[in-house]
């Protein structure tokens, strides 16, 4: 078998289907999860934390450059001119998206392995055999026949 056709067989292997709508999926929940990070839960910190920006938040490295044309105080703006600069506030925003998703994802793990887990399976139930009762009975009978 030819390398293209190694290809299609490992291309039409569910595994590799299944990978591709994971990633797919996995990109378009990302982009959920960065629009309420950056929409809904930092203007609350910030607002918590007395009207703060975080996307403004930097620490500027170097100097501006002498056809600078922007506002100073804007992170984006020193970015875009090439400004060396540290943007710990991008930084923080991305560590609360990454905590987010990684708890939505435990809890989807969490909900799979509920609904994968299978029940452990039942002992078997002991063979019905005879009671007590009936086996001193059978020796009982045996001991009559013999003597």
């Amino acid at each position: 078998m030819g390398m293209i056709g190694e290809f299609k067989e490992f291309i039409s292997r569910g595994n590799v289907l299944d990978l591709a709508v994971g990633v797919i999926i996995g990109a378009a929940f990302g982009k959920v999860v960065t629009s309420l990070t950056e929409s809904v839960i930092m203007p609350v910190v910030g607002f918590v934390s007395g009207g703060k920006d975080f996307t403004n938040m930097f620490i500027q490295l170097g100097d501006l450059p002498a056809d600078f044309k922007g506002d100073a105080t804007s992170y984006a703006d020193l970015k875009t001119a090439g400004v060396a600069m540290i943007g710990y506030g991008d930084f923080i925003t991305q560590i609360v998206n990454f905590v987010i998703l990684a708890f939505v994802v435990f809890l989807i793990v969490k909900g799979a392995n509920k609904v994968m887990a299978k029940p452990a399976p039942e002992a078997p139930a002991a063979p019905a055999g005879p009671s007590e009762v009936e086996l001193l009975a059978e020796i009982r009978d045996a001991l009559r026949a013999k003597g």
